[in-house]
């Protein structure tokens, strides 16, 4: 299934169904008085989360969406049916905004969490409501009002324990693989990883953690440059940042662009727990370097080979470590 994290749909909820101007005709009943019932609510078009789906390629395919109108009020005071809901099942990360005015209307975290998206119009008053003392026959009723219609956008922010920060040919996609039963395209060139990609790392003793592919990092990629804001946005929703930078490259320069494009895109993105894996170590002799590395000295670094799995149970179990110390934070 390909990958697709970004829609931009028509919505139109349902019109409010009219009240009815109706008076009460029985056989020995020659002057009832007025009976006309309401009209229904105009349905509503709504998002719903839905954690088996990953991807929001089904709506690329739906770009007018609108739901059910209300059902006009009858005679006996009766009250139209309310027209159904629309409702779009989404993945769990997606933000919905106003296409025009860019206003940010609700996200999706939870299974079965909804957000209205447009709301059905209110159904009609019937003409029993306005009767009085001095109009007994009141031949007024109100038209249903018609539903709210916008133009959305959905974007998907991946939730992932961790996510894989760095610049093509880092070797993160071999990493996940090799962590993991995700088999992301491996070549050696950049932009293999043209689509995040996600993995469930496992234990023998039951524990895991998802991890996210993001796309690689280039110069100005918070300008939009490359991959640009397509992946950017996908690192917010980590717990815990794995930086890479591979061991035959500038590490210190690598490490600081990364740094740079985070921190332009959003600073507080810094602020997140993270750790840094040196990659490709099989390609240093003796998997040491001759003198000791030191790229940021309030980061932990751990030296790995994905290829040959050199260090690779140390970095899982000091990944499960770090996740278990964010989440007791958050329970204090």
């Amino acid at each position: 299934m390909r990958f697709a994290d970004y829609a931009k749909i028509y919505v139109t909820a349902g019109n409010g169904g009219s009240g009815m101007a109706h008076f009460r005709r029985e056989k020995y009943v020659p002057r009832g008085g007025p009976d006309g019932g309401d009209g229904g609510k105009g349905g509503d078009v709504v998002l719903k989360g839905n954690p088996q789906l990953n991807t929001l390629l089904d709506l690329r395919y739906r770009k007018f969406i609108k739901a059910k109108h209300g059902k006009h009020g009858g005679s006996a005071r009766k009250t139209g049916k309310d027209g159904e809901p629309e409702i779009l099942e989404v993945p769990l990360g997606t933000v919905v905004y106003d296409a025009e005015t860019k206003e940010r209307l609700g996200e999706i975290t939870e299974d079965g969490e909804e957000v209205i998206i447009a709301h059905g119009g209110k159904g009609g008053l019937g003409n029993w409501h306005f009767r009085s003392a001095t109009n007994q026959t009141p031949q007024h009723y109100q038209e249903g009002e018609e539903g709210e219609e916008r133009v959305v956008e959905l974007e998907l922010k991946l939730i992932a324990d961790i996510g894989l920060v760095g610049f093509p040919n880092a070797g993160k996609s071999t990493l996940l693989s090799a962590l993991s039963e995700a088999r992301p395209k491996i070549a050696d060139y950049p932009f293999t990883t043209l689509e995040p990609n996600l993995g469930v790392v496992t234990f023998s003793d039951y524990r895991s953690f998802v991890m996210a592919d993001i796309p690689g990092i280039i110069e100005d990629a918070h300008e939009g440059k490359g991959l640009g804001l397509q992946f950017l946005r996908h690192i917010e929703r980590n717990k815990l940042l794995l930086f890479m930078v591979a061991a035959d490259t500038d590490m210190q320069a690598e490490y600081d662009a990364l740094l740079h494009e985070l921190r332009e895109y959003r600073s507080d993105l810094l602020e997140k727990p993270r750790l840094l894996a040196i990659t490709k170590m099989d390609l240093v002799p003796g998997y040491k370097f001759e003198e000791a590395i030191v790229i940021d000295d309030s980061v932990e670094v751990i030296e790995i080979s994905s290829a040959t799995g050199h260090n690779i149970d140390q970095l899982k179990e000091k990944i499960w470590e770090k996740l278990q110390g964010f989440e007791e934070e958050e329970s204090l």
